[in-house]
């Protein structure tokens, strides 16, 4: 909204009202109440109306400082836009959430595992993902959860997300799922809590989990190898399973997977000891799609436009007062940016948002070079010193790669990240 030269005012919230979006209370995304707060709230951050400096010379004392903080508000919420890289996630996992809503046969459900280094927006993709088709889904039912039990209260829940407990044990996984709902689980014992975990998934009508930061678990441990058990159990109670961390092949989650070529996605042997909540785990295969959410790139003309389009896009949400088009898109300032944060897309937000704030507090009213030169921020690890994902767990073919004979190749340089859809192991995407 951008106010007419006669009214610089115009569209600027009250004093309450911005008050109210700044205070207005949060509870945590891994429970109930917080998942929906977050669900119902994304994205719905008016922003700011536009002012040039002699508008906001115009603007009276008292509602200048009311202005100041709610275009400071907006230049830190930057939106969440579509990329190349999300497009291709958001396909696969959309395909994965809906084919397996839709099934009807099959109660084990495949799962999806979103892997990525640090800053790459994982948590937040993923979210924002699930929270749609959540929307989705309550629409398609009216709101009404068709699976409750009469005469009780459970509220309907089709997305749960939880984190993965930093000392992880079976135990401790099957209460944080328990505490995303509220339940007292008191003192119970392993089974009894596995029980409570499948109630809850299916009274509450859970067609996905959302397991975060799995790259706590390490299988070395005993504990993390029973955790990882678990969560393949949980595949087996109608849900769809998202586990997402940083490097998973890096991990081992994926060390005792195969590739197959067949139907084209990572298959877990099935496991011999188990046995959680009375079934017996090795009845199915479990099976995991790996994709990996990359940053952007600037090699080809294609990926230059993106990268634009994707500055563009912040570009045209700054309320900075002397902002001028192309102020993040010409003049050097993309490949600029792109050496600053090797195109890392949450590392990319904080520079601009912080230089924003700077730009504020200096008095400048815009983002150039040198204003950047003075925003420090935490740098991703660089392409060419990152180790490709899958590099030592998916080999371009699993058949052959190893076969006796096989040959490697010392003189190529490390291979680019890229996003996996479902062509087939993650090195298969590896440019040489």
């Amino acid at each position: 909204m951008i106010p007419d030269s006669d009214n610089p005012l115009a569209g600027l919230p009250s004093r309450a009202e911005i008050a109210a979006m700044i205070l207005n209370k949060r509870p945590l995304r891994h429970t109930l109440a917080g998942w929906q707060h977050y669900r119902s709230r994304r994205g719905r951050l008016a922003p700011a109306p536009k002012m040039t400096a002699r508008q906001l010379a115009a603007v009276p004392v008292d509602r200048r400082s009311d202005y100041d903080l709610y275009r400071r508000l907006t230049n830190v919420n930057l939106p969440i836009q579509q990329t190349p890289m999300l497009g291709k996630v958001t396909r696969v996992i959309n395909r994965r959430l809906q084919g397996n809503a839709l099934d009807q046969e099959d109660p084990t459900m495949p799962g999806i595992m979103v892997s990525g280094w640090g800053n790459h927006g994982k948590t937040a993709t993923v979210c924002s993902i699930a929270a749609a088709f959540e929307d989705m889904w309550l629409d398609l039912h009216d709101h009404l959860n068709l699976a409750s039990i009469p005469g009780t209260w459970d509220l309907h829940a089709p997305v749960a997300y939880i984190a993965t407990p930093v000392t992880a044990k079976p135990k401790s996984l099957c209460q944080a799922i328990l505490n995303f709902f509220g339940p007292d689980h008191g003192k119970w014992t392993l089974p009894q809590l596995s029980h409570q975990v499948a109630d809850s998934l299916r009274d509450h009508g859970v067609k996905v989990l959302i397991i975060d930061d799995v790259n706590r678990l390490r299988m070395h441990r005993a504990d993390d190898q029973d955790v990882l058990d678990l969560v393949r159990a949980l595949m087996g109670f109608n849900v769809t399973l998202i586990l997402t961390g940083v490097n998973i092949p890096g991990t081992g989650l994926l060390r005792e997977a195969t590739w197959d070529r067949t139907k084209r996605q990572w298959v877990l042997p099935p496991l011999e000891t188990t046995r959680v909540h009375g079934l017996e785990v090795t009845q199915t295969e479990r099976r995991f799609e790996l994709v990996e959410l990359d940053r952007f790139r600037y090699d080809t003309p294609a990926e230059m436009q993106a990268f634009l389009n994707h500055l563009r896009g912040i570009e045209v949400h700054l309320r900075l007062a002397k902002a001028k088009k192309g102020m993040l898109t010409a003049n050097g300032m993309p490949e600029y940016l792109m050496r600053r944060t090797d195109g890392v897309v949450g590392t990319l937000g904080r520079l601009i948002s912080d230089g924003a704030q700077e730009a504020m507090d200096s008095g400048k009213e815009l983002i150039d070079e040198s204003l950047l030169d003075e925003v420090v921020i935490g740098r991703d690890i660089p392409a060419d010193e990152a180790r490709p994902f899958g590099a030592a767990t998916a080999p371009a073919d699993p058949g052959t790669a190893n076969a006796p004979g096989s040959k490697k190749s010392n003189n190529r340089r490390p291979g680019r990240n890229t996003v996996f859809d479902d062509s087939g192991p993650a090195a298969e995407g590896l440019n040489g």
